[in-house]
C-alpha cells in the first residue's frame, strides 16, 4: 500500500486502511472502492491523505506477490539487460572465436546478483521468471551461473572456487547453441536419434572452449556435467573419482535449474517437488554429501511458508524431516501432520 494526497485520489482506488475523523469515528472503512461521492466526503472531513492499495496488495499467490514487488521489477529489468549483454558476448565468441572477456562476464553476474538481498531471494526471483523461448539456452546458462554462486556459498567454498563455479555455469552448456533449439527444448519425448544428438552438446561445448585460456575445471565441467557417480552418465560413462568435482557441482545446478525453470509446456516444480525428484533419481548419481547439504538448505528455507496440498487445503511448513526432506511437518487446521507418514498428501504449490 501507499499513502497519497486526497486531491489526487481517483474513482476505483481501494482504501488500504480505515479513514477516521478527529473524533476517531470511521469515515470510510478499509477495502472501500472509492467513487466521486466518497472522495467528496473525505474533502468535507478535511482528510489530507489516505492509504491506497497497490497491485501487490491484491496478490493471492506467492508468484503474484513476488512479480509485483518493486524489488523483483527492478531485478527483472537488470536481469534482461544483462542477459542481452551475455548473449552478445557468447554469440560474438561463437562467430569469431575471440576469447570472452572473463572480467566482463563476471560483472554481468554481479550486476544481477546485487539486486537480490540474499541467495534465497535470488533463487526465488529466478524461480518466478517468465522465459522467452528464443532465450532458453542463454537464460539457462546465466541462471546456472547465478545458482552456482548461491550453492557454492551454501557449501562454504573458498571465494576463488565460487568464482570458478560461476564461470562453469556460464560455459557448461554452450554446446547446446550449436544444436537446433526445437530439439534442445522439445516438449515431448525425444527419438533415439534426437537424444543422441542432444547428448553431443557436451563434446561440442568442450571442443568450443578446450583451447581457451579458462580454468581447467570450467573445461572439464563442460565435458563432464552429464557424467554420474554410478557410471550411468555420458559422454564417457565415468565413475565417481574420475569426474571433476566442479562437474559434480554443475550437474546438481543443471538439474535444479531444469526443474525450477518454467517452460511453455509445463510449470516449474515447487521446492519440495524438486527435492522429491532428486530423491527419486538417487543420491548415488551425484556427489551425495554435496547434494544432501544443498537440499537441506532448500528445505529449511521453506519453513514458515504457506503451501497448497493436493486435497486443495492450505497448510504451513513447520519443520523439516532430515531423513525425508520432501515430506516436512505441516500445520493443518491447528494440527501438526508429518507428511512422511501421510504420503497421500502432497505439496502442489507455494502460496
Amino acid at each position: 500500500m501507499k499513502s497519497i494526497a486526497r486531491m489526487i485520489l481517483k474513482p476505483g482506488m481501494v482504501l488500504a486502511d480505515d479513514v477516521v475523523s478527529y473524533k476517531n469515528d470511521i469515515i470510510l472503512p478499509a477495502n472501500t472502492v472509492l467513487d466521486e461521492l466518497m472522495i467528496a466526503k473525505l474533502e468535507r472531513h478535511s482528510i489530507m491523505c489516505v492509504s491506497i492499495k497497490e497491485p501487490s496488495d491484491f496478490a493471492t499467490t506467492h508468484f503474484e506477490k513476488v512479480r509485483l514487488s518493486p524489488n523483483f521489477i527492478k531485478f527483472d529489468e537488470v536481469y534482461h539487460n544483462n542477459l542481452n549483454a551475455y548473449k552478445y558476448m557468447i554469440n560474438t565468441f561463437l562467430d569469431t572465436n575471440m576469447p570472452v572477456n572473463i572480467s566482463y562476464l563476471l560483472q554481468i553476474h554481479d550486476n544481477i546478483k546485487v539486486c537480490a538481498n540474499t541467495g534465497e531471494q535470488l533463487l526465488d526471483f529466478l524461480y518466478n521468471m517468465v522465459p522467452n523461448e528464443d532465450e532458453f539456452t542463454y537464460a539457462h546458462c546465466l541462471n546456472a551461473a547465478l545458482i552456482s554462486t548461491v550453492f557454492g556459498t551454501w557449501l562454504c567454498l573458498p571465494t576463488d572456487d565460487i568464482r570458478t563455479l560461476t564461470l562453469c555455469g556460464f560455459f557448461y552448456d554452450i554446446g547446446k547453441l550449436k544444436l537446433p533449439p526445437e530439439i534442445i527444448w522439445k516438449p515431448g519425448k525425444l527419438t533415439d536419434f534426437e537424444y543422441s544428438w542432444v547428448k553431443s552438446h557436451t563434446t561440442l561445448g568442450y571442443d568450443l572452449i578446450k583451447n581457451q585460456k579458462l580454468n581447467p575445471h570450467v573445461i572439464n565441467a563442460t565435458l563432464m556435467h552429464h557424467e554420474r557417480a554410478d557410471g550411468s552418465g555420458y559422454p564417457n560413462g565415468l565413475f565417481d573419482s574420475a569426474i571433476d568435482p566442479f562437474a559434480k557441482y554443475i550437474a546438481i545446478v543443471d538439474a535444479y535449474d531444469a526443474m525450477t525453470s518454467a517452460r511453455t509446456y509445463r510449470q516449474s516444480l515447487n521446492p519440495f517437488q524438486v527435492i522429491a525428484n532428486f530423491e527419486d533419481m538417487g543420491y548415488h548419481k551425484f556427489d551425495s554429501a554435496v547434494l544432501k547439504q544443498i537440499l537441506e538448505h532448500i528445505a529449511n528455507s521453506q519453513i514458515g511458508r504457506t503451501v497448497r496440498l493436493n486435497n486443495d487445503e492450505t497448510a504451513d511448513i513447520m519443520l523439516v524431516n532430515k531423513n525425508d526432506l520432501s515430506h516436512p511437518l505441516i500445520k493443518f487446521h491447528d494440527e501438526l501432520i508429518d507428511l512422511s507418514k501421510q504420503k497421500e498428501l502432497e505439496i502442489v504449490s507455494m502460496l
